[in-house]
């Protein structure tokens, strides 16, 4: 049985509207995809991007910080309550695929920096122009492409 490719999406917590409705996009075209959405089970961008793939039937996993897997957002299918607190951004980027970023702060930034580290690639949407090395997308449509193309690549290069 093939496995699905993994899709982690990282940002803000207490991300603004605009950030939001992006995320809510980016669910909804990773699950019209196939691929599983990963991220962090929370708020903000978390919740956004699994409403949307919900909405399209799609698969979403949260990794907790806590040790309550009922602190998941609703539209979380599998909760993971890992009690490590934000160590567990380590944990989500080390079972993606790939990792795509949108606005966020320290801790969307050390999931990039573990993503580099782990060599995880990075496609970032309207984000982290200050950071060199990640691949860029206009749109959530292409951000999805994007991402699983370069996990498909980076899956035959470990091959």
């Amino acid at each position: 049985m093939k496995r699905r490719q993994v899709v982690a999406v990282i940002g803000a917590g207490d991300a603004p509207r605009a950030v939001c409705k992006l995320a809510f996009a980016l669910g909804r075209e990773i699950a019209r995809r196939g691929a599983v959405l990963l991220n962090g089970g929370r708020t903000g961008v978390m919740e956004s991007a699994a409403a949307g793939a919900r909405k399209e039937g799609g698969h979403t996993i949260g990794i907790l910080p806590g040790s309550d897997r009922h602190a998941a957002n609703r539209h979380i299918e599998f909760a993971i309550a890992t009690g490590i607190g934000e160590a567990r951004n380590a944990v989500i980027i080390a079972s993606a695929d790939t990792v795509i970023a949108l606005a966020g702060e320290g801790g969307t930034l050390a999931e990039i920096g573990f993503a580099k580290k782990f060599g995880k690639p990075i496609v970032a949407l309207d984000s982290w122009s200050e950071i060199d090395g990640l691949h860029r997308a206009d749109t959530p449509a292409d951000a999805v492409t994007l991402a699983l193309k370069l996990a498909a690549s980076n899956s035959r290069r470990r091959k």
